[in-house]
């Protein structure tokens, strides 16, 4: 009760945000990465798989739904779904490679493969290149809602997030999400107890590509341009950073950790200036150039003092306090 009672106010808070003063564009974006670290913590957090390079199906999707929106002249909808079902087909592929290895051979196969995509999509010429794919029309979704207006984008996107987190929930607490449990504690066992593991892995690596596919789609909506900076490998190192300082394994870890990352990305350079005329000290001018720095550091404290994330610490303290 007290779980759900959280998802409601978090619900009511982001219904309520844009007449509360909040940015919808600020807000749509860390929705759409709160998206993809949920994906990416159904693959680690409940399977127990490390993947190095679900960058790609995020920039899978967003090439997709920005070159058929733009030059196919697709409708939102159409190009959503075009975008997902490509990083969707890609993460059959990819998987299909990776569970063949365990443990790092794992997580080394699907980083290759991310940054094979990469330079594909380097060259290709769909992609533009390092220049990207820039003014991406909202259009008009079902040709009746004009997505050209922030407010009703916003609550597009809120309506798709939500049943995207109704998704995870139900396959977490699914029979299927309790042999993916089974499969991260002792694959051995549950090999032994006659599941066919390496489909069931499959099957959530595909989940997760699929989920971390609308969320690319959906950020080209809102941001209206894809670059090849969400194909990098760092882009999937910052959704592991997410989802570990969010709390790896829990259902809301991944939305704090985004929250926390993008806020952090988006406004260390204001931070830093205030901090300078406050202490006088100019050095926190230039706060907004060492965004990478500080997201280290974020990551070096969650491994040494809080292991189980925002989210995890707060759980165990509360059982315990409970107990």
């Amino acid at each position: 009760m007290q779980r759900k009672a959280l998802y409601g106010l978090l619900l009511i808070g982001l219904i309520a945000a844009p007449f509360a003063g909040a940015y919808p564009l600020f807000v749509m974006k860390v929705l759409c990465f709160a998206l993809f670290a949920a994906a990416f913590n159904l693959l680690i957090g409940y399977t127990g798989l490390l993947s190095f390079g679900h960058a790609m199906f995020l920039a899978t999707a967003g090439y997709l739904t920005g070159y058929t929106m733009q030059s196919l002249n697709f409708t939102p909808e159409l190009g959503v779904l075009a975008g997902t079902a490509a990083a969707t087909l890609i993460g059959v592929v990819t998987g299909l490679f990776a569970i063949r290895r365990q443990g790092i051979y794992f997580s080394m196969v699907t980083l290759a493969l991310a940054q094979m995509v990469y330079f594909i999509y380097l060259q290709a010429p769909f992609t533009h290149g390092e220049d990207g794919l820039q003014g991406v029309p909202r259009g008009n979704l079902f040709g009746v809602l004009p997505l050209a207006s922030d407010l009703v984008l916003y609550y597009v996107v809120l309506v798709v997030m939500v049943l995207a987190f109704l998704l995870i929930v139900r396959i977490v607490h699914s029979p299927f999400g309790q042999v993916l449990g089974a499969i991260k504690e002792n694959e051995p066992r549950a090999i032994s107890l006659g599941y066919d593991t390496d489909r069931f892995k499959l099957l959530a690596f595909v989940l997760s590509a699929g989920l971390a596919g609308l969320a690319g789609s959906l950020k080209v909506l809102v941001l209206g341009f894809e670059t090849l900076g969400d194909a990098y490998w760092t882009l999937s190192g910052l959704v592991i950073l997410m989802t570990l300082v969010g709390g790896m394994g829990t259902v809301f870890g991944p939305i704090v950790g985004a929250a926390l990352i993008v806020s952090l990305e988006d406004r260390l350079g204001d931070i830093g200036t205030a901090l300078a005329s406050v202490t006088g000290v100019g050095w926190f001018n230039s706060l907004g150039e060492s965004a990478t720095i500080v997201t280290g550091l974020i990551f070096i404290a969650c491994v040494l003092a809080f292991r189980r994330g925002i989210v995890g610490e707060i759980v165990a303290r509360a059982r315990i306090l409970r107990a």
